[in-house]
Protein backbone atom coordinates (compact mmCIF):
# COMPACT_ATOMS: atom_id res chain seq x y z
CA UNK A 1 0.00 0.00 0.00
CA UNK A 2 2.80 2.12 0.62
CA UNK A 3 4.08 2.35 -3.22
CA UNK A 4 0.34 3.13 -3.70
CA UNK A 5 0.32 6.48 -1.06
CA UNK A 6 4.02 7.83 -2.63
CA UNK A 7 2.74 7.66 -6.33
CA UNK A 8 -0.63 9.49 -5.44
CA UNK A 9 1.61 11.98 -3.27
CA UNK A 10 3.97 12.31 -6.64
CA UNK A 11 0.81 12.97 -9.07
CA UNK A 12 -0.51 15.91 -6.73
CA UNK A 13 3.14 17.29 -6.14
CA UNK A 14 3.11 17.20 -10.06
CA UNK A 15 -0.10 19.01 -10.63
CA UNK A 16 0.03 21.58 -8.26
CA UNK A 17 3.33 22.38 -10.55
CA UNK A 18 0.97 22.54 -13.25
CA UNK A 19 -1.77 24.73 -11.05
CA UNK A 20 0.98 27.59 -10.43
CA UNK A 21 2.26 27.33 -14.12
CA UNK A 22 -1.10 28.18 -15.27
CA UNK A 23 -1.90 30.52 -13.13
CA UNK A 24 1.29 32.68 -13.44
CA UNK A 25 0.55 31.71 -17.42
CA UNK A 26 -3.03 33.39 -17.32
CA UNK A 27 -1.38 36.51 -15.57
CA UNK A 28 1.03 36.91 -17.93
CA UNK A 29 -1.03 36.35 -21.04
CA UNK A 30 -3.96 38.91 -19.43
CA UNK A 31 -0.92 41.61 -18.99
CA UNK A 32 0.39 40.49 -22.78
CA UNK A 33 3.51 40.16 -21.53
CA UNK A 34 3.40 36.68 -23.63
CA UNK A 35 1.49 36.68 -26.54
CA UNK A 36 -1.08 33.58 -27.14
CA UNK A 37 -1.14 33.90 -30.66
CA UNK A 38 2.50 31.97 -30.22
CA UNK A 39 1.81 27.96 -31.63
CA UNK A 40 4.14 26.80 -28.22
CA UNK A 41 2.50 29.58 -25.68
CA UNK A 42 -1.47 28.44 -27.52
CA UNK A 43 -0.70 24.53 -26.90
CA UNK A 44 1.28 24.90 -23.10
CA UNK A 45 -1.46 27.36 -21.78
CA UNK A 46 -4.34 25.04 -23.60
CA UNK A 47 -3.34 21.71 -22.17
CA UNK A 48 -2.62 23.21 -18.96
CA UNK A 49 -6.55 24.64 -18.95
CA UNK A 50 -7.65 21.51 -19.65
CA UNK A 51 -5.41 19.72 -16.47
CA UNK A 52 -6.38 22.90 -14.32
CA UNK A 53 -9.79 24.13 -15.24
CA UNK A 54 -11.62 21.17 -14.13
CA UNK A 55 -10.75 20.81 -10.19
CA UNK A 56 -11.39 24.90 -10.05
CA UNK A 57 -14.38 25.13 -11.76
CA UNK A 58 -15.86 22.72 -9.38
CA UNK A 59 -14.39 24.37 -6.26
CA UNK A 60 -15.93 28.00 -7.82
CA UNK A 61 -19.46 26.06 -7.67
CA UNK A 62 -18.87 25.75 -3.69
CA UNK A 63 -17.42 29.45 -3.53
CA UNK A 64 -19.05 33.24 -3.36
CA UNK A 65 -18.22 35.31 -6.46
CA UNK A 66 -15.63 38.22 -5.59
CA UNK A 67 -15.48 39.98 -8.25
CA UNK A 68 -12.71 40.41 -10.22
CA UNK A 69 -10.43 38.16 -7.67
CA UNK A 70 -10.94 34.35 -8.29
CA UNK A 71 -9.90 32.25 -5.35
CA UNK A 72 -10.34 28.97 -6.70
CA UNK A 73 -6.55 28.10 -7.11
CA UNK A 74 -5.39 29.12 -3.75
CA UNK A 75 -8.58 26.84 -2.50
CA UNK A 76 -8.02 23.80 -4.56
CA UNK A 77 -3.54 24.59 -3.99
CA UNK A 78 -4.80 24.16 -0.30
CA UNK A 79 -6.75 21.20 -0.69
CA UNK A 80 -4.45 19.66 -2.69
CA UNK A 81 -1.57 20.26 0.30
CA UNK A 82 -3.75 18.74 2.63
CA UNK A 83 -4.61 15.70 0.93
CA UNK A 84 -0.63 15.40 0.35
CA UNK A 85 0.22 15.56 4.16
CA UNK A 86 -3.16 13.71 5.07
CA UNK A 87 -1.29 10.52 3.11
CA UNK A 88 2.55 11.14 3.23
CA UNK A 89 1.11 10.91 7.38
CA UNK A 90 -0.34 6.94 6.16
CA UNK A 91 3.11 5.83 5.18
Amino acid sequence: MEPLFILIIEIIGLYKWALGIYIIGSWLLQFNIINSSNRFVYTVMDTLFKLCEPSMRLVRRFIPNFGAIDISPIIVFLLLTFIQRLLHQNI
